[in-house]
C-alpha cells in the first residue's frame, strides 16, 4: 500500500484503472495547458501596453512582481485544504504573475526566436514526460537530485540579481544558471510525472484525485516555463 500527502493508496482493477489514469493524465496536462495559455496572453497583453509595463515593470516594484508567483505558491496554493474553486483561482494568479514577469521576453527577443525556442521547448518537455510515464526505474533518487539542482538556481539566482544591483557583470553566470537549471528541471519533469501517474487511484474519489491533478498541473507547469526560459537564454536573439 503506498501513502502520500493526501492520504491516497494504490491498486485496483487493471482495466478500470488504466481508463482511469488516462482521464486523469489527460485532466493534469490539460490544465497545465490552460496555464501556459494564461501566461502567453498575459505576457502578450502586458508587452503591447506601455502603461502596464511601467505599471509593473517600472521601478521597485518589479521585484515584486517577480517573486510574486513564489509567495502564491508557497502560501496560497493548497490542494489538499482548498475549496476547488480557491484552487483554480490560485492557480491563474501564479500564471498571470509569471506572464507579468515574461512579458519582457516579447520586447527582447525576435518572435522567430521565441516561436523556435517554445518548439524545443515543448519538444524536450514532451520527451521527457513520456519517458517519467513509460519507464520502470524508480526516479525518486533523479526527483530528489533535481530537486536540489532548483535550489541551487533559486540560491544563484538571488546572488546574481544582488550582484547585478551593484553593478557587476553576471553575464557568464546567468549562463552557468541556465544550464543548471535546464538540467534540474528536466529531471523534475520526469520525476514528476512518474510521481503523477503512481499517485492515481480512482477509489481516491473524483476530488481527492482532482486536488492532486492541480498539484501535478501546478508542477509541470512551472517545469516548463522554466524550460522554455532557460532555452530561451542559450537560443533567443535579440530585437
Amino acid at each position: 500500500m503506498e501513502n502520500n500527502q493526501f492520504g491516497a493508496t494504490a491498486g485496483s482493477d487493471t482495466r478500470a484503472y488504466d481508463a482511469g489514469l488516462k482521464s486523469h493524465m489527460q485532466r493534469v496536462y490539460n490544465r497545465m495547458t490552460v496555464g501556459v495559455l494564461i501566461t502567453a496572453i498575459t505576457a502578450w497583453v502586458v508587452s503591447s501596453s506601455p502603461t502596464l509595463l511601467n505599471l509593473f515593470l517600472g521601478g521597485p516594484q518589479r521585484y515584486i512582481v517577480m517573486f510574486a508567483p513564489l509567495a502564491v505558491l508557497w502560501f496560497g496554493f493548497r490542494p489538499e485544504k482548498m475549496k476547488q474553486s480557491t484552487l483554480r483561482l490560485s492557480f491563474g494568479a501564479i500564471c498571470v504573475l509569471y506572464g507579468i514577469s515574461f512579458s519582457v521576453i516579447l520586447l527582447a527577443y525576435t518572435g522567430e526566436s521565441i516561436a523556435r525556442s517554445f518548439f524545443m521547448a515543448s519538444s524536450l518537455f514532451a520527451g521527457l514526460s513520456i519517458f517519467g510515464y513509460v519507464t520502470k526505474k524508480n526516479l525518486t533518487a533523479l526527483g530528489t537530485f533535481a530537486v536540489m539542482g532548483v535550489w541551487a538556481v533559486l540560491i544563484l539566482s538571488v546572488g546574481t540579481m544582488v550582484a547585478g544591483m551593484f553593478g557587476l557583470q553576471t553575464g557568464m553566470m546567468q549562463n552557468v544558471i541556465a544550464g543548471i537549471g535546464l538540467v534540474a528541471f528536466s529531471g523534475v519533469t520526469a520525476w514528476q510525472t512518474q510521481s503523477t501517474k503512481d499517485m492515481y487511484h480512482e477509489g481516491n474519489g473524483d476530488d481527492l484525485n482532482s486536488r492532486m491533478a492541480w498539484s501535478a498541473a501546478l508542477n509541470l507547469y512551472i517545469s516548463f516555463i522554466a524550460i522554455f526560459q532557460y532555452i530561451m537564454q542559450f537560443m533567443g536573439r535579440s530585437e
